[in-house]
């Protein structure tokens, strides 16, 4: 029975989860926002919140659990040097989601989500 289990799949397995949300986190990251569907963005959301907690640590083990992570050296880089110090003073809520209407192919919400400045 699935009592209690709130992670969202969308309708992939966990190695294409894994990698559709590290690709939309580098994304993220790389860029200050994306336009995704609202699915999506809840999903990254939090993997990206995360990211942005270890990343203000700068320290040496910090940047090795990103890089296993992201897989991706210009990204880590960008989040540490780029992303961090502009959250340093906030404890949290590190991104936000503007709603952007339906797409029009299959009526999907979408949704931006980008950085708090």
């Amino acid at each position: 029975m699935r009592h209690q289990k709130s992670i969202k799949n969308l309708d992939r397995n966990h190695a294409a989860r894994a990698a559709l949300l590290r690709t939309q986190a580098i994304s993220l990251i790389m860029h200050g926002h994306m336009r995704t569907t609202k699915a999506k963005a809840q999903s990254t959301r939090p993997l990206v919140e995360r990211l942005i907690t270890r990343a203000k640590r700068n320290t040496e083990s910090s940047r090795r659990y990103l890089l296993a992570c992201l897989d991706n050296v210009p990204a880590v880089n960008h989040l540490i040097t780029v992303v961090a110090p502009l959250m340093k003073d906030r404890n949290g809520g590190y991104t936000r989601m503007t709603k952007l209407g339906f797409r029009k192919g299959d009526g999907a919400e979408l949704v931006q989500i980008d950085f708090v400045k």
